[in-house]
């Protein structure tokens, strides 16, 4: 396969300065703020973004170093698959978020309920919409009945170094 470059189109800002003791989910960041700065060449494509509430981001954890093939995840005490979880250290360290969209001002998008480091690359911004995105018969593998959790979660050092 060739190799894929991706250009951040902007930086997420946050109070959250450091992975460790951030959310491990969004669940976990109710009433956090945070905001995008977009690079202002990207501003014509906020284009009728106003009217939705809550948008999917994807980012780079640029933290993020090196990877293990089986982590042991936040909500386990047991080692799983890399795929079977949302660990940041990944081959492709792409994150996942849903926010709040509060309001846009100019190039800034003003966020709610925001899980991202300070300082994170933006690699995409798509509206989030219930009947295409949720799927309320989904099953969850191992984490059923543990993804309540998340909400008390925090990271340790898990961007940073491999897990025990």
């Amino acid at each position: 396969m060739s190799n894929i470059s991706l250009t951040p189109i902007g930086i997420i800002r946050s109070s959250i300065k450091d992975p460790e003791g951030a959310p491990i989910q969004p669940s976990g960041a109710v009433g956090i703020q945070g905001r995008i700065e977009l690079n202002p060449d990207y501003r014509e494509g906020l284009r009728d973004l106003e009217g939705f509430s809550h948008l999917i981001l994807l980012y780079h954890f640029h933290l993020s170093q090196g990877f293990s093939l089986t982590v042991k995840p936040f909500l386990d005490d047991n080692r799983r698959g890399l795929f079977s979880t949302r660990a940041p250290r990944r081959p492709n360290p792409i994150g996942l978020s849903v926010v709040r969209l509060e309001r846009i001002e100019g190039p800034v998008l003003h966020l709610t309920d925001v899980d991202v480091v300070d300082g994170t690359p933006l690699l995409d911004i798509k509206p989030y919409v219930p009947q295409f995105d949720s799927k309320p018969e989904a099953s969850t593998g191992w984490l059923m009945g543990k993804a309540g959790n998340a909400e008390e979660m925090r990271a340790d050092d898990r961007f940073r170094k491999a897990d025990k």
